[in-house]
């Protein structure tokens, strides 16, 4: 008996992705068709995960209110454009394109590239145990690839509509800049790469990630309680990291998923205090503009912080202008 979940990629496949690559002539992908759909109903699927439990915390145990909420309408689009169209386009074929290329150019020159399982042999054994450990390496390099964006004026300019946020919700977890997108998944892509994960446990990684991540965004008083808190990303210790006092480089809690990194490297702050969000400094666009106009607004923000040294720096030689 076929499972739903494959009924459907197939469905979608023959009515909508064949006649488009067809269209297009693109049909040398019509193999792996199959599995964007398939990857694409995942995303659909980490959509409702996240309506499924997030939503129930914030309506019953909110931790702010709001009469207007059209902040939070113009995130959820950000989350349909990322979970259902950018996500498998990029976890699937770009991951596993480029794998499949540089594998391709290795093997040609006589090297295998090494996996966790071929280091490790007694892994082969234990699937879940190197599924968890592939996750572990992917969020460690997430927290430096996050710490370094607080680093970074121009990198900050981008994320700073993230930060930009005053009525922060689980949708608020995909409220990113393109750009600052692009570089999260190059990130995540080439560091995947690198230890070997299997082109199709790869976008499984991603999404059980970011699930995590869209409920350490929500509104919510619930807790993981002491010990919780420490061993996976509370919404408490996440938001502190949203808070009006931690935009720019004044930041803590950079940890996606895991606080350990955090705890390890001194940026750890289990406060629960804190419950206003947002940067102060963000202009309007970045708060309440449309997708349009906050993504110009990011890009004027990182020119402009990019560039703040040079104009400074030539204020300074310029010569006072003369009165009289």
């Amino acid at each position: 008996m076929i499972d739903p979940f494959t009924w459907l990629a197939g469905w979608i496949q023959e009515n909508w992705l064949i006649p488009i690559l067809y269209r297009f002539g693109w049909m040398e992908w019509e193999d792996t068709s199959f599995l964007w759909a398939m990857f694409a109903i995942y995303g659909v699927l980490q959509v409702v995960l996240n309506l499924a439990i997030c939503m129930p915390l914030e309506r019953f145990w909110p931790l702010r209110t709001w009469e207007n909420r059209d902040n939070v309408t113009m995130d959820v689009v950000y989350t349909l454009i990322a979970r259902i169209g950018i996500f498998p386009l990029v976890t699937f074929f770009g991951f596993y394109e480029i794998q499949t290329w540089m594998n391709g150019v290795l093997t040609d020159h006589g090297y295998i590239p090494p996996t966790l399982e071929s280091t490790f042999p007694t892994l082969m054994d234990w699937p879940v145990a190197t599924f968890f450990l592939y996750a572990v390496i992917l969020d460690f390099a997430d927290y430096w690839r996050h710490r370094l964006s607080h680093v970074f004026a121009w990198w900050y300019g981008l994320h700073a509509l993230h930060h930009a946020q005053t009525q922060m919700t689980f949708w608020s977890d995909d409220r990113n800049h393109l750009v600052d997108d692009v570089i999260s998944y190059v990130w995540a892509i080439a560091v995947g790469l690198l230890i070997g994960v299997p082109p199709l446990q790869f976008p499984l990684l991603i999404l059980v990630l970011r699930l995590v991540e869209s409920l350490s965004h929500a509104n919510t008083r619930v807790g993981f309680g002491w010990l919780g808190e420490r061993l996976l990303v509370s919404p408490q210790f996440h938001r502190v990291h949203h808070g009006l006092r931690s935009a720019g480089r004044n930041s803590c809690n950079y940890g996606s998923v895991f606080p350990w990194w955090d705890m390890i490297l001194r940026t750890a702050n289990f406060s629960h205090s804190v419950v206003e969000t947002g940067d102060p400094k963000a202009e309007a666009a970045l708060v309440s503009g449309g997708w349009l106009a906050q993504q110009a607004a990011g890009l004027r923000l990182s020119w402009r912080l990019a560039t703040r040294r040079w104009r400074r720096a030539g204020a300074a030689v310029r010569p006072a202008p003369r009165h009289g």
